[in-house]
Formats: structure tokens, sequence, C-alpha cells
């Protein structure tokens, strides 16, 4: 007596074509997982490097002879305020950093000089250190992003 439904034999390659359907979506899942948490880091490392260079640009006061403003834009770039070694992110530079301040206002949006916080006159300095124009470098070249630029990346802090 014969059994009924296919045999094994009809079945053998039957695991190999689902795998090869499923194959191609997983793939592709998994590169865009990969360049997302690339994307993030970028962000990200930018983002820490931004607030670290406004933190130290805090401590000084703008009229200062010494003031850091090119030390503060190695320290984005390079993660040291020598701007020895290999930027944080590839293609990061120091020239996509602008510092703004009362002294600098080059590539500055709104007030920076002062701002008036009480009817007494007193004012606080503040300081913002942003980078513009930083475009994602792409791990894989599967996903054509054509060239996209992140938005301006900013902190402001109050300086002495």
């Amino acid at each position: 007596m014969r059994k009924k439904g296919l045999s094994i034999r009809r079945m053998r390659g039957a695991v190999a074509v689902e795998f090869a359907f499923l194959a191609i979506p997983l793939t592709l899942l998994l590169l865009g997982i990969a360049e997302f948490g690339n994307a993030y880091y970028q962000y990200n490392t930018i983002d820490k490097s931004v607030r670290d260079a406004a933190r130290m640009l805090s401590a000084y006061s703008p009229l200062q002879a010494d003031y850091p403003v090119a030390a503060a834009q190695c320290l984005v770039a390079y993660g040291n305020t020598g701007c020895s070694g290999s930027p944080l992110v590839g293609g990061l530079k120091t020239s996509m950093v602008v510092i703004c301040d009362q002294v600098n206002t080059t590539g500055c949006t709104g007030n920076f000089k002062n701002v008036q916080t009480d009817p007494s006159g007193d004012t606080i300095n503040i300081v913002q250190v942003k980078v513009t124009g930083y475009g994602y470098s792409q791990i894989t070249g599967f996903f054509n992003l054509g060239g996209l630029i992140f938005g301006d990346i900013s902190c402001v802090m109050r300086q002495i």
C-alpha cells in the first residue's frame, strides 16, 4: 500500500527555494540596520565633540588673548586640541566647525553677542559651537543615499 501525499524525494529542494526567497529581504534588512547604526554613531560622535568644545570655550572669555578657537575646532574634528591623528568620523574637517560668540560672528545666525537676563542690565555671554555641512559617510555602497548631509549639530553654553 502506498502513502498519500508528497514523497520526501519530491520535496528535497523546497527548503533551498524558501531560503532563497527569504535571504534577499533579510540581507536588505541587515544592511539597513548597519547603515542606520553607522549614521547614529557618526551623529552621536559629532554631537559629543561639539559639546566638549563648547564646554572648553565656556571657561574662557572671547576677549582674552589666549582664546582657543583653533583648539576648539581641532577638538571637534580630531578629539584633541592639537589636530593630530585621524578625524573622529570620516570626512569631518575643522573648516566645518563654526564658533559663535561675542567676538566671532562669521557664519552665525542669531545674536550671540550678549544675552540680557534681568532688568538690572546684567548680561551673560554665550558661545555656540556647531558643525555645518557634514556629509554622511556610508559603510556600504549598496544604498544610494545621494549625498545625505546632516543638519547643523550645535551646542550653546554660557561663558564666564
